[in-house]
């Protein structure tokens, strides 16, 4: 039997995220190619993200004492992080995003140019 690659505390393919949470990315492969949205989640050891507004899945509700009447919510589903990336607001598209040294500090920047994000 072969190991699974995630076996609850052992990281993945991504070891270092360049995308921070807040971070504005176009989706740029599956079903939602192509939208925007903010990020709001990253786990890191399932190499995911949970961008708002984009790949909703319905929940069904059973009744509770605050929710009586139970129902259906739409929430957000996680979607693979190799999916999304970067958007830069001025370029209106997608920038790969590095890392440079800045008076001693580490800043991200857009790769082709390298200007500070």
């Amino acid at each position: 039997m072969s190991k699974l690659t995630y076996r609850g505390s052992e990281y993945t393919k991504f070891k270092s995220v360049r995308l921070h949470k807040d971070d504005e990315v176009v989706v740029i492969a599956g079903k939602e190619k192509g939208k925007r949205g903010k990020i709001l989640v990253i786990d890191k050891k399932r190499d995911r993200v949970v961008v708002e507004g984009l790949n909703k899945r319905k929940r069904f509700l059973r009744p509770t004492q605050e929710n009586p009447q139970g129902g259906v919510v739409e929430v957000e589903a996680p979607m693979h992080i190799s999916n999304v990336m970067f958007y830069d607001s001025k370029k209106k598209k997608g920038v790969r995003v590095g890392y440079q040294e800045n008076k001693g500090k580490k800043v991200r920047v857009s790769k082709p140019e390298g200007k500070e994000i």
